[in-house]
C-alpha cells in the first residue's frame, strides 16, 4: 500500500526548524528580559509622571493641595457625563479611585502621623473618619450602575464631601501643623510624603 505522506518527517528531530517560534532557550530568556526591563522602565515612567505633578509644587502641603485640585477637576469631568456615557463614567471613577487611594495613602502613613505627634489627635481622627467615608462612597459608585438616576447625584454629594475636606485640610490644619514644627521636620514630611505617593502612583 503506498504512503499518501511520502517520507515527509512530523517531526523535527535535528532542530534545525526554520519556525518563527522556535528562539531556542537563549532566545526566549533574553526575550523575557528584555520584556521585563521594558515593563519596568514603563512603570517608573509613569509613576514618574504621576508623581511629577505633587513633588513639582513645593513642601508637602502644596503637593497635597495640588492632588485636591487633580481631583476635583475628575469629579467636574463626571459630573458632565450623561447616562448613555457609561465607558466613561467607569474609566473616570477607576481614576478617581486611583488618585484617591495615592492621596489617602501618603496623609496616612505621613501627615496624620505627624499631627498626632504635634498633640493634634483630635484633628488626626476626624479627617481618618473622613478618608472613610471617601471610600464609603467609592464603594457605593462601584456598585451602582452608571446609568443609574442616582449616579450623579451621589458623585455630586461625594465631590461636596471631598471638597469640604480639603478646605479644612489646606486652610486650617496644614498651616497650623507647619507652623507649630521645625523646618527639618518639614522638609522630612515632604520627602516622606513624595516617598509615599511615589509608591502609590
Amino acid at each position: 500500500m503506498a504512503n499518501r505522506g511520502g517520507n515527509r518527517s512530523t517531526s523535527n528531530r535535528g532542530g534545525n526548524s526554520k519556525s518563527a517560534f522556535n528562539w531556542g532557550s537563549a532566545g526566549m530568556v533574553g526575550a523575557a528580559l528584555g520584556g521585563a526591563a521594558l515593563a519596568i522602565a514603563a512603570n517608573l515612567g509613569r509613576k514618574l509622571a504621576t508623581q511629577g505633578l505633587s513633588a513639582s509644587k513645593g513642601n508637602w502641603a502644596e503637593s497635597l493641595a495640588a492632588e485636591h485640585e487633580a481631583v476635583l477637576a475628575l469629579f467636574e469631568k463626571m459630573l458632565a457625563t450623561d447616562e448613555s456615557q457609561s465607558m466613561q463614567r467607569k474609566m473616570l471613577l477607576m481614576k478617581l479611585g486611583h488618585a484617591l487611594d495615592k492621596h489617602a495613602y501618603a496623609e496616612e502613613h505621613v501627615v496624620y502621623p505627624a499631627l498626632r505627634e504635634a498633640n493634634e489627635v483630635a484633628d488626626a481622627a476626624e479627617l481618618e473618619t473622613e478618608h472613610g467615608e471617601v471610600k464609603e462612597f467609592l464603594y457605593r459608585l462601584s456598585h451602582m450602575e452608571t446609568d443609574a438616576p442616582e449616579w450623579l447625584e451621589t458623585v455630586h454629594s461625594f465631590r461636596d464631601a471631598v471638597s469640604a475636606h480639603a478646605r479644612m485640610e489646606e486652610d486650617q490644619i496644614f498651616p497650623r501643623l507647619r507652623g507649630e514644627i521645625s523646618e527639618e521636620l518639614d522638609q522630612r514630611i515632604t520627602s516622606e510624603v513624595n516617598k509615599a505617593g511615589f509608591a502609590m502612583a
